[in-house]
This record gives structure tokens, C-alpha cells and sequence, in this order.
């Protein structure tokens, strides 16, 4: 039977190239204790420099492998190592992968020593490697460095089922079918094997199942099964997001029928499509689609965020953002980032590494490696309802892009194809025509289709960067911009959607961006935390899912300002009130003479300058939104006070003690009436308690009047207390607990081996 181990735990780490690691008996003392994701370098969120994490690194692990694995297979699974790894067991090389973004795995039966104390070291590279994607000419992205996604170790039989695609077709609210292809190693002799598939409820029950017979050979065998029927399906959708189990048996024949493996997929059995009227389609049901892009970059730790991370950003991009769609520029994504879209409904398009640079011969037959592995890995999701087969911005490449797409079809021929492009009279090979449009942004105009189906990939961006600290004005037409454009692609019949660049503000070199290796192109900043433009978006979702009113002005003088007498309001109400002091002064509906396309347009109170902005008379501004004649929701505005007290908020109150899982701690300076002070640069300094570290700056300088660190728990259990401190002893504290890691983790010996 399959064991899944968890092997995140007790690795040793060395931030230089010491090629004696790799040997069993090298002495590792020096070397740190990490536990994974890890990032070889912590970096502070802005102005640094990529050099700092471009250097190779070794880590290890002791394991003790216990005597009745003999005969397993062994195989050890890396989620993300950038760039280059090298994987050693006991001083042996057991194999090499190249770049960082795909999934990989190695089986180490041959080289392993049953009980025995045994090492596994990992070389990575992750300097800057031009002859691997994305790299070749200077990306618009960091790549970070280090072992910066989850590794397991599969513990099976001889015989195992090394993938499982399972492809729906036919789908209907009435029945489904669905046909299964596996790649079956066998590290014995061939034989005559049963494999059982069952299509299992959440809760476990069989709906359906099917048994069909093979021939496993010696060695790697790619087989077919019988398609599985199914009546009356329970469909996945985004507002549904119902997932099944899919359960393959690798079973001997005869009688006893023993198990040689057990594999278990979530599925969401789902119909996506683009037509030929230029619309998607899911599940027979037009869908306009409305998303952002979305780097995994985070601050201090790159790209080595755990799985609660991960999943944040999920929730944050579909339930504060209110998007229905996210594209996942410029490489595939972290596989527990995925996860959480199948589980709440969010759908993706997904791309292979790339950022306008084609390379060599050999560089493109990387690529096609990175795509094969991208699409082998994560067809199964339901919420990819889209790859990206094109390097992104690229120029045309007609014999590499026919490559590129007769490889995801043959892989996954359920799924359209992709390619990002700036240039809107390139080769169309692909499904779908997908095009950044940065046309005129700033007006809100958009380029007429030239190809149907058709859907814009990037806009705004760097058209119009925007800090959270910028001016009221600049926040109010950064975020008007992305309601133009919105309306825009909402007004076009044979638009399938569009995507904004970008959902978070991101690091990157000093090409691009601001200077202070930050790009400021998101609708958050780069510690998620919302911008003007993120309220916008929040505003288009069904007033049933959440009713949203957001006021995107301060109470402050505006004396010079383009919006002096405009209060621009967010909100899917169908109309709101405008309250001066307590006293009811205006009403308004959505703007459909300026937004006549959008769901939810912004609602404009214009004419006020009947009152002075800042005047000591001015004691609050309110806006009620109506739904029905009732009110739904309301957003209230002070004039701003002094520092009252600070606020720390976790995201989470409770961790596993696995070393390596963390929790994103908004700090922010508020006047007494709540407000944070978009002004303040006050210094936070930061104490903590207990067993856990902090992840950031310390002392840290707000930005717009708040910032983020990140608390990471030890592999001790304990209750943590974070407590932030500014000058003039104002504080505020948070109180988290973490828990034992109950996952069983890979055996550590007793003692090293030297």
C-alpha cells in the first residue's frame, strides 16, 4: 500500500557550494537546521538586490530507512527547486532537474540502504541560468532561490501508478463520462494486473466504479481504461465548487486480489469551453470572465511560502477581490495554490515559464519539458480551464508554438490552448486568441477583437503604477482606469474576458519597476493589503455573495486635486445615500451613462464642493447602500485624527509546529476612530514570545500607515505572543498557538552518520 510522507522536516542547510556534501559520511555540522519551504535568502521587501539569493546552496537530510521497506519503491517528490537540482543519495547522484517552477521526482530504491541510517543531499543552483526558461534575457520577475515548495516521500510496491489523468467529456447535468490514462512503473517482471477505479462522494461513498485488466511491463507503461459513466453528476462551478475522489487500485489477479497501490485525486467533473461566438462556457453557461494576474512573489520569503500562504491568496483573489478567474504569470503554480482554487471555485490559466525571450534549440526543448510537466501534473484540476503554450510577449515562432500546442493536446486534449501575446497581428495557432492589451488604458479603450474567441491577459500595469501611499487623486484614477477597461471588455459581445495586470505588487529588477525593486503595478500591495482599485473589483461580485460600499476618498483637504468635488463610491447596491455630519444630503445610483457595461458601475456624488474638505465643520462623510429601498451596507469617513493606537490582525490564530508554516500579521496606526493613517511612517518594532520567529523587518516603517510581517512557527508546540511597539509607547499584541505537526514525517536516525 501507498505511504505518503511528509519531508519537509529536519534538513540541513549550507549557503555555499561544498561538493563534499553529497557524501553519506561528511561532517554537516555547520551546517543550519531548516525546515521546507525555504528560501536560501531572506530579503528585506524592498531594495535588495537579485545577487543576494543567486549563489548554489546544498541541503541535507538524515534519514533512517527501516528494514521492511526492502523491496519498496521509494520515490521522493520536489514541488519547486529553483533552478537547478541535483539530488544525491548516500553520495551517489540519483538524478538532475532543470528549472523551477515544475514539479519533479526521483525513485531512490537502488540507492538506498534499508536499515540503515541513510543521506539524501540536494545541490541547487540558483544562480542565473540564461540556457534554462524563464531566463535568457532579464525577466520582468525575481526567481529566488532554494528548496521553496513541499517535498514528500511515497513509500510503495514494486509495481505503482506513477500518474493518473482522468478526462471528462460529455458532461451534462444528466451524465458524465470519464476515461482514465496511467503511466504505470514496474520494477519487476511484466505481469497481468487489475486496475479499480471508483468515482467516490466527499463523504467516501461509491458512485460509480469501473475494473479493467493490464499488462504492466518491466519498466514505464502508459495504459488505458474503460470509461466510467455517471448520471446525474454533481456539477463544479464557481459558485459550487463540488469536488469528487477519484480512487485507482493497482490490484493483483486472482482471489486475494492484494493491493500493489492506491492512488487518490480530487476531481470536479466540469464542461469548459470557448465557442465560436467568442464567449466561455462553463458547464453550458456563458461566464464573462474577470480576473488578474497573479505572481506567487511574496515579501522576505520570495517564493518559499508555505501552504497556508499559498491558500490566502486564493481566498483573498476570490472572496475580497471578487474575481472569477486568475492567470498564473509567468509559470505554473505552487500545486497547495491550486488546491484552494479547485476547493472555493476560482479559475485559472495556467502558462509555462517565460517572459518574452525564445532561446536555442535547446532552450525550447526545455520549454516543452516544463510544459509536459506543468500539464502532467495539473490537468486533473477542475479550475484550469486554460494553458498557456506560448512564452509570454514573445514574437512568433511558428514551428516552436505547433510544438508547444500538439503537446498539450495530446496531453490534455480537454482543455483550449493559450498564448499570451503584446502583438495583435501575431500567428494565431492556438484555441484561444489571448492579447495584452495596453493600448489606450489610461481612457479605458480597448482594441476591437481581430480573432474569436478572444481574451485580454494584461492591462493598466505599467500604464499607470500606483504606491499605496500615493496621492487620493492618483489612487481614485488608478482604480477608475481598471473600471474603464472593465466596462470596456464587458461592452465587446465576443470578448470571453479579460485579466488585470496585476492582483500584488511584486518584486523585481532594477529594469523595471520603481526603482526600489518593486514593481507597483498591483491592486494591493505587496503585502496583500487593498489599494483603491482592489475595491473596485470587490464591487463587481453579486451584492448576495457580499454588498459592498467603499468610499475611495479621505476626509483631508483636496484644494488642487482633479476629484476635489467628487466622491467616487464602490459599491453593487442598486442605489446610495450620502450623509454629511448625520444629515442625509444626496442620493445616487450606479453611473451606467459613463460604465453602461459594467455589473456594478461606480457611483459618483459630484457637485460637493458645498462643503470644505478638512473644515473643522466636517465632522463625517457617509455613504448607505440601498438595496431594495433597504440598506445593505455603509462606509464611514472622519476627518483624520492623530496616532491613537496600533492594530495587529493575524490571519490565522493557530499554527502546526512543522518549522516551516507561517501566518501574515497586518500591522496598522489608526486614530481613535479607527482610521488608519495613510500618512504614517511611524517605526514598529516588534517582540516575540515564545516558540516561533518573525519573518521581516524589524524595526519595521509603515507604508500608507501599515505594512506586514510574518510570525513562522518552530517545530516546538507553545503559544506565541507577537507584540509591535511604535515611539511614544503605543502598543498592540497578538496571541497564536501552535500545534504538533500530525503528519508523519520521513524517519530522522538517532544520530548523524559519521
Amino acid at each position: 500500500m501507498r505511504q505518503i510522507f511528509n519531508f519537509n522536516t529536519e534538513w540541513l542547510f549550507c549557503a555555499q557550494d561544498e561538493p563534499q556534501s553529497k557524501h553519506k559520511n561528511y561532517k554537516d555540522d555547520h551546517f543550519e537546521e531548516v525546515n521546507l519551504p525555504h528560501t536560501n535568502k531572506l530579503v528585506p521587501h524592498h531594495y535588495f538586490s537579485e545577487s543576494d539569493y543567486q549563489f548554489v546552496s546544498w541541503y541535507r537530510r538524515h534519514i533512517e530507512v527501516p528494514a521492511d521497506w526492502t523491496g519498496k519503491s521509494l520515490i521522493v517528490e520536489f514541488d519547486g527547486v529553483m533552478s537547478v537540482t541535483e539530488v544525491y543519495v548516500n553520495g551517489a547522484l540519483v538524478g538532475e532537474h532543470q528549472g523551477g517552477y515544475t514539479s519533479f521526482s526521483f525513485e531512490i530504491s537502488e540507492w538506498v540502504i534499508c536499515g540503515e541510517s541513510n543521506v539524501i543531499a540536494v545541490r541547487v543552483d540558483s544562480t542565473r541560468r540564461p540556457d534554462i526558461p524563464p531566463e535568457g534575457r532579464l525577466v520582468d520577475y525575481m526567481l529566488f532561490g532554494g528548496i521553496y515548495r513541499n517535498v514528500r516521500l511515497i513509500v510503495t510496491n514494486a509495481v505503482y501508478i506513477e500518474w493518473a489523468s482522468y478526462e471528462w467529456k460529455d458532461v451534462t447535468a444528466q451524465e458524465a463520462s470519464m476515461d482514465g490514462t496511467f503511466r504505470i512503473n514496474n520494477r519487476g517482471e511484466a505481469r497481468t494486473l487489475m486496475l479499480h477505479t471508483s468515482l467516490l462522494s466527499p463523504l467516501g461513498k461509491v458512485i460509480e466504479q469501473v475494473i479493467t485488466p493490464i499488462i504492466a511491463e518491466a519498466g514505464e507503461t502508459e495504459v488505458s481504461q474503460l470509461t466510467l459513466h455517471v448520471k446525474n453528476p454533481h456539477l463544479w462551478n464557481i459558485d459550487d465548487p463540488y469536488l469528487y475522489v477519484v480512487r485507482t487500485s493497482l490490484c493483483d489477479t486472482g482471489v486475494d486480489s492484494a493491493q500493489n497501490d492506491v492512488l487518490n485525486t480530487r476531481v470536479g467533473i466540469r464542461s469548459a469551453e470557448f465557442r465560436k461566438d467568442g464567449k466561455f462556457y462553463l458547464n453550458g453557461r456563458p461566464l464573462q470572465l474577470r480576473g488578474l494576474n497573479r505572481h506567487q512573489m511574496f515579501p522576505y520569503l520570495g517564493g518559499a511560502m508555505c501552504e497556508r500562504g499559498q491558500r490566502k491568496d486564493a481566498d483573498i483573489l476570490k472572496e475580497e477581490l471578487g474575481l472569477n478567474f486568475v492567470r498564473s504569470s509567468h509559470y505554473p503554480a505552487d500545486p497547495s495554490f491550486l488546491d484552494r482554487c479547485d476547493e472555493i471555485g476560482l479559475l485559472v490559466f495556467e502558462e509555462l515559464p517565460g517572459w518574452q525571450y525564445i532561446g536555442d534549440a535547446e532552450w525550447k526543448n526545455k520549454a516543452l519539458v516544463q510544459l509536459e510537466e506543468m500539464i502532467v501534473r495539473d490537468r486533473n484540476h477542475p479550475s484550469i480551464f486554460l494553458w498557456g503554450v506560448r512564452i509570454n510577449e514573445s514574437q512568433d515562432d511558428t514551428e516552436f508554438y505547433l510544438r508547444t500546442n500538439a503537446l498539450a493536446h495530446k496531453l490534455d486534449p480537454s482543455r483550449a490552448t493559450g498564448g499570451v501575446r503584446c502583438i495583435q497581428d501575431s500567428e494565431f495557432l492556438e484555441d484561444v486568441f489571448t492579447y495584452n492589451d495596453f493600448s489606450r488604458n489610461r481612457e479605458g479603450k480597448i482594441l476591437q477583437p481581430n480573432h474569436s474567441p478572444y481574451l485580454i491577459t494584461e492591462y493598466m500595469g505599467h500604464m499607470y503604477p500606483t504606491k499605496s501611499y500615493d496621492s487620493v487623486e492618483r489612487q481614485i484614477k488608478h482604480a477608475l482606469g481598471h473600471a474603464r477597461i472593465q466596462n470596456g471588455q464587458y461592452g465587446v459581445p465576443h470578448i470571453a474576458g479579460a485579466a488585470g495586470w496585476c492582483a500584488f505588487d511584486y518584486n523585481t529588477h532594477q529594469d523595471f519597476g520603481s526603482g526600489d525593486r518593486i514593481c507597483y503595478h498591483g491592486v494591493c500591495d505587496i503585502f496583500r493589503l487593498p489599494k483603491f482599485a482592489a475595491h473596485f473589483y470587490s464591487s463587481q461580485q453579486e451584492p448576495s455573495k457580499q454588498p459592498v460600499v467603499f468610499i475611495a476618498r479621505y476626509l483631508i483637504p483636496s484644494f488642487n486635486e482633479d476629484f476635489r468635488d467628487v466622491v467616487p463610491v464602490f459599491s453593487n447596491c442598486e442605489e446610495a445615500d450620502l450623509f454629511i455630519n448625520g444629515v442625509k444630503v444626496a442620493s445616487e445610483r450606479p453611473d451606467y451613462v459613463n460604465y453602461p457595461s459594467l455589473p456594478h458601475p461606480p457611483i459618483m456624488f459630484t457637485g460637493c464642493s458645498w462643503w470644505e474638505w478638512g473644515s473643522s465643520l466636517l465632522t463625517s462623510l457617509k455613504v448607505v447602500g440601498k438595496i431594495g429601498g433597504i440598506a445593505v451596507a455603509e462606509h464611514e469617513l472622519f476627518p483624520m485624527g492623530i496616532p491613537d493606537h496600533l492594530v495587529l490582525q493575524a490571519d490565522d490564530l493557530e499554527l502546526i509546529a512543522d518549522g516551516a508554516d507561517c501566518t501574515r500579521v497586518v500591522v496598522a496606526l489608526r486614530d481613535s476612530k479607527g482610521q488608519t493613517l495613510q500618512l504614517a511612517h511611524h517605526v514598529v518594532s516588534f517582540h516575540i514570545e515564545g516558540p516561533a520567529r518573525l519573518i521581516g523587518e524589524n524595526p519595521f516603517s509603515l507604508e500608507a500607515g501599515r505594512g506586514a510581517v510574518y510570525i513562522q512557527a518552530t517545530r516546538t508546540p507553545g503559544t506565541i505572543r507577537c507584540i509591535a511597539m511604535v515611539k511614544g509607547g503605543i502598543t498592540a499584541e497578538v496571541v497564536i498557538r501552535s500545534g504538533a505537526l500530525q503528519a508523519q514525517i520521513v524517519p530522522v536516525p538517532q544520530r548523524k552518520i559519521y
